[in-house]
């Protein structure tokens, strides 16, 4: 039984084809922070650590970015976006993010600031939320 093509990991209820996977393949850079940050939650989903760091600004980028083999990211819910559209240079998304590690499903939440380098929008750093 075709249930259609697969879903976008992001939860935008798109097909992974025409939302998040041009981004992660590099055939085109996210429009907006939003966009980027959907991507990147993918890519965390996927195990796309590569697109991780491409995408992360490098002044705030990690020298490790090993993922934690425990960790399956499940679930995205954006819950504002300030500015980062395709007219601006800056911008906010405050997210949350599920998971489950062995010991259960928990949210990680956070109000990420992104900027344009080179054109392409890049994630800086985050506040989490408690």
């Amino acid at each position: 039984m075709g249930s259609g093509p697969p879903p976008c990991p992001c939860r935008s209820r798109r097909p992974f084809a025409d939302c998040c996977a041009p981004y992660l393949t590099g055939e085109q850079n996210a429009p907006t922070a939003e966009a980027l940050m959907r991507s990147r939650f993918t890519a965390y989903a996927l195990g796309d650590l590569a697109y991780v760091a491409r995408t992360w600004h490098p002044s705030t980028r990690p020298a490790d970015l090993s993922p934690d083999p425990d960790t399956t990211w499940v679930a995205l819910q954006i819950v504002e976006t300030t500015a980062g559209r395709e007219s601006d240079d800056t911008g906010t998304v405050h997210f949350r993010a599920s998971f489950r590690t062995p010991t259960g499903r928990d949210v990680l939440e956070e109000i990420s600031r992104f900027t344009r380098q080179n054109g392409a929008w890049v994630y800086v750093d985050g506040d989490i939320l408690t």
